[in-house]
């Protein structure tokens, strides 16, 4: 078993068996793709005005070092499988190869994919059209088409889970992404797996953001298909440019002048960025003392005066560029 299953606590038995075989993620890695499809294409839009003044804001391979501990490194990955991103640069590929453990945001077995499903749906009377209206019902069950859930599923799926359904949908083809190429490969090279968030804290992350805001945010999602996916190429290009202030302000425009989606975006950017960059520094504490770690989390991650590379930094480790 992968190390890093020992991070996933025990798991009951599922409440609706025949729902979930109907409707299953092939593994996790698409609901982590699908995860930092909707932040890149979302939250990216709530850059500071002053940009490259943050820290960290060039560059996608760091060093880790630190007095008397081993060099670890930071990799900060695109959760696509476009040809030009899986692509390993040099610099990374050996950084990868002098690595002991591999670090990644999250992975779980068939059985937690199982429990994240049932974690998609309300336990309780609320529905989702109840919710969001008839109309912006109807045009999600058009958006998912072939990927819509049988009727009983997609009533009591909550606004946050339709939202990942459709990045889902609007995914780039077959293929596995960067950083599951990554995790293929540290499994080969039998390095130590370790995942950085829990499944329930990742559900957790999910549920702590307002029904309001999943609600708002699945409606621009439904509105602004053509300008969110017009963001995926300049998206690429800017991470092959190792520029995360370019990340950081792509598509600043998208929610326009409109202060309330403003706010809704800035709870997202709290929940899935800011949050859990915290946990996963946390996470990395004890094992950054034994060194040799090669960490692969989305690029948001790393940038700014709160990102992970901050963070890293204030526990005493020296960052330096690498790529």
């Amino acid at each position: 078993m992968d190390e890093c299953r020992r991070l996933v606590r025990p798991l009951g038995a599922s409440r609706r068996p025949a729902a979930r075989r109907a409707d299953r993620f092939a593994c996790g890695c698409a609901i982590c793709a699908a995860l930092c499809r909707v932040v890149l294409a979302l939250v990216l839009a709530l850059a500071a005005p002053c940009a490259e003044s943050e820290p960290f804001a060039q560059g996608l391979l760091w060093r880790l070092d630190k007095p008397g501990v081993p060099a670890s490194w930071v990799f900060g990955t695109l959760h696509s499988n476009d040809p030009r991103v899986r692509a390993l640069p040099v610099p990374v590929a050996h950084a990868f190869s002098q690595a002991r453990t591999f670090a990644m945001e999250i992975y779980w077995s068939e059985t937690e994919d199982e429990q994240f499903y049932e974690a998609m749906q309300f336990d309780d009377d609320r529905r989702l059209v109840s919710l969001v209206g008839d109309e912006v019902y109807s045009r999600l069950q058009q958006e998912l088409g072939s990927a819509a859930l049988p009727e009983e599923a997609l009533a009591r799926t909550k606004p946050w889970a339709a939202l990942l359904r459709i990045a889902t949908t609007r995914g780039t083809g077959d293929g596995p992404t960067l950083d599951r190429s990554l995790f293929v490969a540290a499994r080969e090279r039998r390095m130590t797996m370790l995942g950085l968030e829990w499944l329930d804290e990742q559900v957790a992350a999910f549920d702590a953001i307002p029904i309001e805001t999943q609600i708002a945010l699945l409606r621009h999602a439904l509105d602004h298909r053509t300008e969110l996916e017009a963001q995926i190429e300049p998206t690429i290009l800017a991470w092959l440019d190792r520029d995360l202030a370019a990340l950081a302000s792509i598509n600043r425009a998208a929610a326009g002048d409109d202060p309330d989606l403003r706010r809704h975006y800035a709870v997202l950017t709290q929940q899935l960025v800011a949050n859990r960059s915290v946990l996963m520094a946390y996470r990395l504490f004890l094992p950054l003392k034994r060194g040799r770690v090669f960490v692969a989390v989305g690029a948001l991650h790393l940038y700014g005066a709160n990102g992970l590379l901050a963070q890293l930094r204030a526990q005493g480790y020296r960052p330096r560029r690498i790529y």
